[in-house]
């Protein structure tokens, strides 16, 4: 695609009807969903899997999360223990990835797995998202529709930042509700762990300890803008731009009020706001460990971690 520029379309059939034509050629194109803008793309063929690594630069053992328009479709997939199903039938469609094990005879490309022995599924609620997967007739492999690594996106423009020119399209559907990636849950074997926390809480998950990839996600340093983070901040040190919360008022502020949805729906918005200012580096307010803050404090730990 070297010297095109890459297509937006606002959310509408023409769009999803284009988007759905490019799928079934091969091509990735991105579309938001109600947690972050997906790169989608045919998850049953290895090609067009290999287009969406391809443009996002994205390591071959970081597994791909497959959406499908509900339960049935996830069970051709993957095998869903009765615990599974519950949870997905309590919180689908909605912002929950349940990783299981593989089903035999799966049609999805080995490259979505990345080589494990268990795939990531998830039924989207955003309207887009649903509708393309109505008019391809494809599962699609959807992480975030972002260069490997960097800021998630929330909005169509940050799809442009890092993508412009290697896909061919963007639906643009506004911005995205939660603005931060689903919560992912792993059931293989033994009590549900969780692998990254989200919108979607689940108490009876355990937590996963520090080891392997399994899912999506889980790179140490992830998330990550170019210029230097630092957390826990509670004032602006010279160069910096501080994104505030609640009493850290800061240049920018993820939520005045301390509401803690707010922040995580404005999270990737104002990382890309801070990193595209003239400042050196970027300091964010200290954010609760409670609830939808260990997800936030996921995100911006795994974004200031040491690059690799």
């Amino acid at each position: 695609m070297a010297g095109k520029r890459t297509e937006i379309r606002p959310f509408g059939p023409e769009a999803i009807a284009a988007a759905a034509a490019l799928i079934r050629d091969g091509q990735p194109v991105a579309v938001p969903t109600e947690t972050v803008y997906g790169l989608a793309a045919d998850a049953t063929n290895p090609r067009a899997v290999a287009r969406i690594y391809e443009a996002k630069g994205r390591p071959s053992f970081n597994p791909l999360i497959v959406h499908v328009p509900d339960v049935t479709s996830a069970a051709r997939l993957g095998v869903l223990s009765e615990e599974a199903r519950a949870l997905a039938e309590q919180h689908w469609p909605g912002p929950l990835t349940l990783v299981v094990p593989l089903a035999e005879g799966s049609p999805v490309a080995s490259l979505v797995t990345a080589g494990l022995p268990t795939i990531a599924l998830r039924v989207p609620a955003h309207p887009a998202m649903r509708a393309l997967l109505e008019a391809s007739g494809r599962p699609l492999a959807a992480p975030s529709a972002n260069a490997s690594g960097r800021i998630s996106p929330t909005r169509a423009a940050h799809v442009l930042a890092s993508l412009d020119g290697r896909v061919d399209l963007v639906i643009d559907g506004g911005s995205c509700a939660h603005g931060l990636e689903s919560t992912i849950v792993a059931f293989t074997g033994g009590p549900p762990r969780l692998l990254r926390p989200g919108p979607v809480q689940v108490p009876q998950a355990i937590s996963r300890d520090a080891g392997a990839v399994e899912a999506p996600g889980m790179l140490a340093s992830h998330y990550a803008p170019a210029k230097p983070l630092r957390l826990n901040a509670g004032e602006r040190r010279p160069g910096e731009w501080l994104i505030g919360f609640g009493k850290v008022a800061g240049d920018s502020s993820l939520s005045p009020a301390g509401d803690l949805a707010e922040a995580a729906a404005r999270l990737f918005d104002l990382l890309y706001l801070a990193d595209a200012s003239p400042a050196r580096a970027i300091a964010v307010a200290p954010i609760p460990d409670v609830g939808l803050g260990r997800a936030i404090n996921d995100r911006l730990a795994r974004a200031a971690a040491p690059r690799p």
